[in-house]
């Protein structure tokens, strides 16, 4: 298994994400990917310290910066050889000790990608009706659950399938790829934390941006 982590401006939240991790995946076979988004602070050597200390810890380092969700594309292309991956934020926001509820989930066979659900009062009140009313739209066009996010694991078919719509296609959000990658999903719900420390390269404007090019792009898959 492969988990993989877009970082920018998480360097205090590094070594707890692998700790936490680690002692959440015990008696499992796994490998971290920590994705450096050209972060302006000091996530390159902390990820390199952690990966030095520990040989399941891989790290890749962009020179710009892509956001998000060509950031896990980049992760999720350089772990070829796993069976499953799971994609969650470096900020502690998706709480690592739920990765072994979306893998046992993925494991029922029924379904080839798991969200994490959201759960929980982590953003403030305006940021959370947009965000929800973004992800029913959404929803609405791919068939996604209404509470789909970045927090997930996938098997193959549904890897393969992010990969080429984000890096050859375009698409802008990973969770929209897998809406139309065809595969059958499900969510599990997921109590999120607030970020503890460290920051967000994401704007209010930078968010409605990303959200008015998702919504863009998955009204013309339905062409």
């Amino acid at each position: 298994m492969a988990v993989v982590v877009p970082v920018y401006g998480n360097e205090a939240t590094l070594p707890e994400l692998a700790d936490r991790l680690a002692a959440a995946l015990t008696g499992r076979e796994w490998r971290l990917r920590l994705v450096i988004d050209a972060s302006p602070d000091d996530s390159a050597a902390v990820a390199l310290a952690l990966a030095a200390r520990d040989a399941r810890i891989a790290v890749t380092g962009l020179t710009v910066n892509v956001g998000q969700h060509a950031a896990l594309a980049c992760g999720l292309a350089a772990e070829p050889a796993a069976d499953v991956w799971v994609c969650l934020d470096a900020d502690l926001q998706d709480p690592p000790e739920a990765v072994p509820l979306l893998l046992d989930r993925l494991a029922a066979g029924d379904v080839e990608a798991v969200f994490a659900g959201r759960r929980g009062r982590y953003e403030s009140p305006l940021r959370r009706l947009t965000g929800t009313l973004h992800r029913r739209l959404a929803g609405r066009l791919t068939g996604l659950p209404p509470d789909a996010g970045a927090f997930l694991a996938m098997r193959p078919a549904v890897r393969a399938a992010v990969v080429t719509a984000v890096q050859e296609h375009g698409a802008p959000s990973v969770v929209l790829a897998v809406g139309r990658s065809g595969r059958p999903v499900a969510s599990v719900p997921v109590v999120r934390d607030r970020r503890p420390v460290g920051r967000s390269a994401w704007t209010a404007r930078a968010r409605l941006r990303q959200s008015l090019r998702s919504l863009t792009w998955a009204v013309r898959g339905r062409r």
